[in-house]
């Protein structure tokens, strides 16, 4: 079990969504403690710090997985269009 970590970059992201993805983005985060690199996670590669991401419909959820410790650190959240910059 991870424990996950939300950022207050990503908690402000998420007051910006609709109420029905804010609910899907809560139950998504909550699944990483389970398991950090779900099936359709991705690496990504061009990024400054070994983020990971996940698709939750049009949106994503961008985080970084620190092993030795444990922990699931939620780092930015938002619409696909946004969240690569």
């Amino acid at each position: 079990m991870y424990r996950v970590v939300i950022s207050k970059r990503a908690a402000k992201d998420m007051l910006s969504l609709p109420i029905p993805m804010v609910q899907k983005m809560h139950q998504a985060i909550r699944s990483l403690a389970n398991d950090p690199r779900p099936a359709g996670c991705k690496k990504l590669v061009d990024s400054k710090e070994p983020l990971w991401r996940i698709r939750v419909g049009d949106y994503r959820i961008a985080y970084t997985i620190e092993d030795t410790v444990r922990v699931v650190d939620v780092r930015k959240v938002g619409h696909r269009k946004d969240i690569y910059l």
